[in-house]
């Protein structure tokens, strides 16, 4: 992660605006906008818990049970009444919570086989578990490997930012080609092939990874400042995750 540099601050007053900011406030007021956050954010964080309730030891089908179960209840904000709006970081919310309603499975599953569930977030099960079933086979606990989980998807969530962003200006080829430059150190010689590939310099392709590289750098903290209050949090959420893909 070395390549990333020192990440640039947050325009003033951005956070005002996140999804998080937005969630909290639908703890006390059933606002659109709240809802519709949250209802985002379980969409798009969904399998750092269905991974944790696995690697918790529980069933394939039984996990896809309790997964729906706690974001059932999440939407429907049983959980938001203890948030500290002055501390709270989703990631860490929401890793609480599941393990909070963990302990109380069996009664839900209980409800579910009364035919008492409801869909609330959709996901394939197949999916599911086919991307469970490419995790590492480590030593990790739950909760690390949980963490680790929701930093690679931030990164890919961030990556994607970006291709987005790219595709829309008519450079999709250029990403394309560029993109395995943005983390890492690229090995002798791929460069003058990349920019061969795209009739550039060397020069070129590497002012050009650099601008990307920025790019990638602000999807990421846009991606994180979503889930946390402060510019502060920001920063601690973001050597967080760096080291949870290091340990």
């Amino acid at each position: 992660m070395s390549t990333f540099g020192e990440l640039s601050p947050m325009p003033p007053g951005d956070f005002k605006k996140t999804h998080w900011s937005m969630v909290l406030r639908a703890k006390d007021h059933d606002t659109p906008g709240g809802q519709q956050a949250l209802e985002q954010l379980c969409q798009e964080y969904w399998y750092p818990v269905y991974l944790f309730i696995r690697r918790k030891g529980k069933r394939h089908d039984d996990a896809q049970d309790l997964a729906q179960g706690f974001f059932e209840r999440l939407i429907q904000k049983a959980f938001l009444k203890s948030v500290d709006q002055e501390r709270a970081k989703f990631r860490t919310f929401l890793l609480t919570a599941v393990d909070r309603f963990l302990c109380n499975q069996w009664e839900y599953l209980q409800a579910q086989k009364r035919g008492g569930g409801t869909t609330t977030v959709s996901w394939d099960p197949e999916v599911a578990e086919s991307l469970y079933s490419r995790e590492p086979a480590n030593e990790l606990s739950p909760e690390k490997l949980f963490d680790r989980r929701w930093a690679l998807m931030l990164l890919e969530a961030a990556t994607k930012d970006l291709e987005e962003e790219y595709t829309r200006g008519g450079q999709s080829e250029a990403f394309r080609v560029l993109q395995p430059f943005i983390v890492g150190d690229a090995k002798h010689g791929d460069y003058a092939a990349a920019a061969a590939s795209l009739g550039l310099t060397e020069g070129n392709a590497r002012q050009r990874v650099l601008r990307m590289r920025r790019g990638y750098r602000e999807k990421l903290r846009a991606r994180v400042a979503d889930t946390v209050e402060t510019e502060a949090a920001v920063e601690e959420e973001l050597r967080s995750l760096f080291a949870a893909l290091s340990g």
